[in-house]
C-alpha cells in the first residue's frame, strides 16, 4: 500500500511524504502498477514544477527502491506552489476514491 501523509497548516499544504508501493501485501493485484505509476507521475510532476516554475525553496528526498518520497517547503509558499500542491492532493484523493485500500491511504497531518 502507498501511504501518503500530507502536511498542512490551517491554510496551505506545506509538504508530503509517500512511502510504499501499491499491493505491497505480497500478492499481485490488478491495477497496482497503474496506481503506482499515477501516484509517481503526479508527485514528481509537482516537485519538478515547483522547481521549474517558482522560486520557492524546498527539500526533497527520494528512495526509489523503498518507494519513499519526502517533499517540504523551506520558505514561504507562493501562490503558484499552493496551486501545484492543491492539484497534487486533489489528484491523489481521486486515485484513493477510485482504488482505495489496499492500494493507497491518505492522511492529512497538521503542522
Amino acid at each position: 500500500m502507498i501511504r501518503v501523509t500530507v502536511f498542512a497548516d490551517s491554510e496551505i499544504y506545506r509538504g508530503i511524504h509517500l512511502t510504499g508501493h501499491a499491493g505491497d501485501a505480497g500478492c499481485p493485484l490488478d491495477g497496482q502498477e497503474l496506481v503506482c505509476a499515477a501516484v509517481s507521475a503526479l508527485t514528481l510532476n509537482m516537485a519538478n514544477s515547483v522547481e521549474h516554475f517558482t522560486d520557492d525553496r524546498f527539500e526533497a528526498e527520494e528512495d526509489e527502491t523503498a518507494g519513499d518520497f519526502r517533499f517540504r517547503f523551506t520558505s514561504e509558499v507562493s501562490e503558484e506552489s499552493k496551486l501545484l500542491m492543491n492539484s497534487l492532493v486533489f489528484g491523489l484523493m481521486n486515485i484513493a476514491d477510485a482504488y482505495g485500500e489496499p492500494y493507497i491511504n491518505i492522511q492529512i497531518e497538521e503542522v
